[in-house]
């Protein structure tokens, strides 16, 4: 089933306070759910945070050197800063297949042919969350990220992207609970990409995303938090 009105795309060209981006996707996801307001797809960057899932080990903040956040979010303790090019989701799953796992699969798919299209093959790991490439050193280096809530079958948060960050930031958290890999970006791969370019071979995949939302078959629970 198709959602009754058209989503809203909304890309910020400046910086955005996770406190206050998390506040407004709250309210969001509850107007949604009530029906009085359009779903939303918002592209963004904030400035330097840490934030934590509902996952978090109290170990696994190394050093807060930046703000630390409760983001209600599945999954564990995440990065978000400049150069990160972060997508939130505010989209009726009731409207669709009702399938958190397929929606999560989704959204990796998502991102994963994005990058292709600009030259980088990434991919899912078995018991790994986020998104995976090989990173200048030729081991195996997370690219981008997924986190997830859904209250009511409409989701909440979304997907990150390394396009330019400042890596060392990372170094204040075992990213996502993984000490054993590290984390690259496509600059770190040689790869210059703008915000601006980003978003528009992301959201030249929007049909095509929303399309396997509507395809889903597992059913999963409408209260589960993924990360």
């Amino acid at each position: 089933m198709q959602s009754p009105q058209p989503i809203e795309i909304r890309q910020e060209r400046g910086l955005v306070p996770y406190r206050e981006a998390l506040a407004e996707m709250t309210a969001r996801n509850a107007s949604v759910a009530e029906g009085s307001a359009r779903e939303l797809i918002w592209l963004l960057e904030h400035p330097p945070v840490y934030t934590a899932g509902t996952s978090a080990a109290a170990g696994e903040l190394l050093d807060p050197r930046f703000d630390v956040v409760e983001a209600g979010r599945g999954g564990r303790y995440t990065y978000h800063g400049p150069g990160q090019r972060v997508g939130y989701l505010v989209l009726d799953l009731g409207q669709r297949a009702r399938d958190v796992r397929g929606f999560v699969h989704a959204v990796e798919g998502w991102v994963i042919d994005t990058l292709a299209d600009f030259g980088v093959a990434s991919w899912r790991a078995h018991g790994r969350v986020g998104i995976w490439t090989r990173g200048p050193d030729g081991g195996e280096a997370k690219i981008g990220a997924i986190g997830i809530r859904i209250r009511r079958w409409v989701t909440m948060h979304g997907f990150s992207v390394n396009l330019d960050p400042d890596l060392g930031h990372f170094g204040g958290i075992v990213p996502c609970g993984i000490e054993d890999y590290g984390v690259t970006s496509l600059a770190a791969l040689g790869i210059s990409v703008a915000p601006d370019a980003w978003d528009r071979a992301l959201l030249a995949r929007t049909d095509a995303f929303l399309a396997r939302l509507s395809r889903s078959n597992a059913v999963g629970s409408d209260a589960e938090d993924l990360p």
